[in-house]
């Protein structure tokens, strides 16, 4: 009996607990399989770790079928389940990575181990050529092992500003080394260091320090002790038999105490350690991916300007054709195509030019931004035939216009964490004094300082810049964004309604062709069934025509 498309997810499971159906199995797999690889796919970033997760969250479903409430919704639960799992693969990979970072270090340090020999002597002649600030930070992170967090804390600065001085202070101290002919890399400097600097200092010598303390704090006690001592009535033996008893008990109890002391010592800093390297995964887990981002818009950009290069080459060519099909009045009168085709562009940009004073709605601040030749390459290869030409035309504009002020402002930007200890900006207006010249302040004002999940498709970091909503037109315009990291990225600035509404189409599509998926949106026609799907699917033709 084969899966019933009309039952519900708990029906199907019904009969797969009961008869073991396995098409009843598989037709929840594959109602649900988008959903659960997906939500895998964005915790894990990786395809073959989202396809573990994936399978785990499936045959964890087999494995509780029989258990689940019967108003169990099952979408929700596979997405929790999901999640669960997802978090265990990245603390496990994480884990993993730590085990092979420290073996890594270990290899380092037995590498580099000859080189202590050369720096140990020179070591504090090169710590006291420091400043007190790099010197007090060397000392916290590489002499104590304390975390970055806990150097920037005690230094008074963030963690980033920590890094940095840190940075900048082992480079001080390889120069130092260098000039005496000591040669060795930074990463090794600091592991030979980190290694060898401080020493297990020998067993007992804190009990004998900290007893000696204490027998100077009660020295000047030992008179009246020696006469209270006198009074007590009991014979030698018992004094010796019950000083040895309190010496044992004593000893034994300071021995145990600093034991448990440095195990407790050692669990804290192995946790810190794993908690500092797990999160400096993730930055760097977070900044490769807006590379990857960035990397992709340049190469859009790339194909966008060369399907532009064919497009004025078929231009060129067709004014050619008509040039030759002119007759000329005289042998030496022929029409020049190239004349006619700049004759042609500069008709274009005065039409275009009039079209935006009649609707002054469609103009920006940032188009003031624009030069002659931004207009020019917008009407090569572009007929203004139609209102949809010329609102591609505007949209195009405005997306070059916003395009420039971004790498203006990423540019400012820059210089302004430079100048700021990698510190990002809490207003734009911080910026001005950054930018080769003023920028209008009606134009940053359609600009803002955003958490990075306000646009999270181009994933440019925690913090970011982008222009504020509505835009223009929704269809066509470009949406830029500028990373905590100086990176720049762009998407387009649909909106969420009309992302959700083509979800079903978009599910719909591959179910009737085995998950495939056909980048021509126009074959999606006959999936949208609803009046909204049908709407947003228009919004999606019509912004992939203005591509080709």
């Amino acid at each position: 009996m084969l899966a019933d498309m009309s039952d519900t997810d708990l029906e199907l499971l019904a009969r797969y607990t009961r008869q073991h159906a396995e098409d009843a199995f598989a037709e929840i797999v594959r109602r649900h399989l988008g959903l659960v690889y997906s939500a895998a796919l964005r915790q894990v970033r990786s395809p073959q770790l989202a396809e573990e997760v994936t399978q785990s969250a499936f045959i964890d479903l087999a494995r509780s079928a029989d258990r689940l409430k019967p108003d169990t919704i099952l979408t929700a639960w596979l997405y929790q389940v999901t999640r669960r799992t997802a978090i265990d693969v990245v603390r496990r990979e994480a884990s993993r990575q730590l085990r092979e970072q420290i073996a890594t270090e270990m290899n380092a340090m037995n590498a580099t181990a000859a080189d202590w020999t050369h720096i140990e002597p020179l070591l504090d002649e090169a710590m006291h050529a420091l400043d007190a600030t790099d010197r007090t930070a060397v000392l916290l992170r590489y002499f104590e092992n304390k975390s970055l967090r806990e150097v920037g804390a005690t230094l008074g600065t963030s963690e980033n500003a920590a890094q940095k001085r840190l940075s900048r202070a082992v480079e001080t101290l390889r120069e130092f080394f260098a000039k005496r002919g000591v040669t060795v890399g930074a990463s090794g400097l600091v592991v030979v260091i980190s290694a060898n600097a401080v020493q297990a200092a020998p067993v007992g010598l804190a009990v004998t320090i900290s007893t000696a303390a204490a027998l100077v704090g009660t020295a000047i006690k030992t008179s009246t002790a020696i006469a209270a001592t006198q009074t007590i009535a009991m014979n030698t033996l018992q004094k010796t038999l019950i000083a040895a008893t309190l010496t044992v008990a004593v000893g034994t109890g300071i021995y145990e105490t600093r034991q448990a002391s440095a195990l407790r010592t050692q669990v804290q800093t192995l946790q810190q350690q794993q908690a500092d390297q797990i999160l400096q995964l993730h930055q760097e887990r977070d900044e490769a991916f807006g590379k990857l981002t960035a990397a992709r818009a340049e190469i859009g950009q790339l194909r966008q300007d060369l399907v532009d290069i064919l497009k004025l080459r078929a231009e060129v060519s067709r004014l050619r054709a008509e040039a030759q099909q002119m007759t000329p009045l005289k042998p030496g009168n022929a029409v020049d195509p190239i004349e006619l085709a700049a004759s042609t562009w500069v008709n274009r940009v005065a039409r275009l030019k009039q079209r935006l004073e009649q609707v002054p709605e469609s103009r920006i601040p940032e188009m003031q931004l624009l030069d002659e030749e931004d207009w020019l390459a917008v009407v090569k290869g572009r007929p203004l035939d139609t209102d949809l030409d010329y609102r591609r035309a505007l949209s195009t504009l405005r997306s070059t216009a916003a395009g420039k002020l971004a790498s203006l402002m990423q540019k400012a930007l820059r210089g302004f964490t430079r100048s700021n200890n990698g510190q990002f900006p809490t207003d734009l207006a911080q910026l001005q004094s950054y930018f080769d010249s003023p920028v209008d302040a009606a134009i940053l004002d359609r600009w803002k300082i955003a958490p990075g999940q306000t646009v999270p498709s181009v994933g440019m970091g925690e913090v970011i810049i982008t222009q504020k909503a509505p835009p223009v037109d929704e269809v066509f315009d470009n949406r830029y964004v500028i990373g905590s990291g100086g990176g720049q990225g762009s998407t387009d600035f649909l909106s969420s309604e009309t992302r959700e509404a083509l979800k079903p189409v978009y599910q719909a599509y591959r179910a009737a062709h085995n998950g495939q998926w056909q980048p021509d949106f126009s074959e999606l026609q006959p999936y949208a069934t609803t009046p909204e799907q049908q709407a947003a699917l228009q919004k999606m033709i019509l912004r992939n025509s203005a591509s080709k």
